[in-house]
């Protein structure tokens, strides 16, 4: 047993009272920064932390990056490292749906309370991804990456999770749907992808648990928009 460092008794570090964004970037710059703070200065006001400084340090010019800001009571804090995420996954991922729920009062925010997530990674084995539902049987979110289903020809995003920066990135200039999506409604999926900072936009190839083992199409977008790519991709 060890004495606690000082500078960790604080509630961001005791309860989890902290916000925080994670932010891909491109040899030294931020992608989608706006959208990322903006949704950080939510989930501040919401948790009644003081409001995320919104300037940037300079940053490292690798070809890729994880930039993760938190706002805790005593200030805002950064971390940045490179992003080394290997070959892109040409045949799409599985994913596992876990029984997992999101937290009902936290899951549209990014906060240090975040043990649901952590908790899905862990039973999503040697999927690449865990699936988290919410409190009414239905699809709520992703361990690490948002979810975006096709059903019945229509882009759906399920209601209930995290609102994905990345994934609105994707949705720019579409049609689509946020509706609650129910377990039962998996098996009628015609593709899928999971969207992240870390990922881009990554097809499902496979969705299984819950008694569903379900095989897709894994369909890669075409883009060269820096916040969709697989990271390690040439973009012009």
């Amino acid at each position: 047993m060890k004495p606690l460092p000082s500078e960790l008794d604080s509630p961001a570090w005791l309860h989890g009272l902290t916000a925080f964004t994670t932010v891909r970037t491109h040899r030294g710059t931020v992608v989608r920064w706006p959208a990322h703070l903006e949704r950080l200065r939510q989930t501040c006001a919401f948790l009644g932390l003081t409001p995320p400084e919104a300037g940037l340090p300079i940053l490292d010019p690798w070809p890729w990056g994880l930039l993760r800001i938190t706002a805790t009571d005593t200030g805002t804090f950064w971390t940045h490292r490179p992003l080394h995420s290997g070959p892109r996954p040409e045949g799409g991922v599985s994913v596992r749906l876990t029984d997992v729920q999101v937290h009902p009062q936290l899951a549209a925010h990014k906060t240090g309370n975040y043990l649901p997530y952590r908790l899905a990674r862990q039973r999503a084995g040697d999927a690449f991804e865990g699936w988290l539902t919410g409190p009414e049987g239905t699809l709520a979110d992703g361990s690490r990456t948002s979810p975006l289903l096709e059903l019945d020809g229509h882009l759906v995003v399920p209601a209930g999770g995290l609102p994905g920066i990345t994934r609105a990135a994707f949705l720019e200039g579409r049609h689509w749907t946020e509706r609650p999506v129910s377990l039962s409604e998996l098996s009628a999926v015609t593709r899928a992808w999971v969207c992240g900072s870390g990922v881009g936009v990554l097809p499902v190839r496979e969705i299984v648990g819950g008694g569903l083992r379900l095989s897709l199409p894994a369909i890669w977008p075409q883009t060269d928009d820096p916040a969709l790519v697989w990271p390690g991709e040439s973009i012009h």
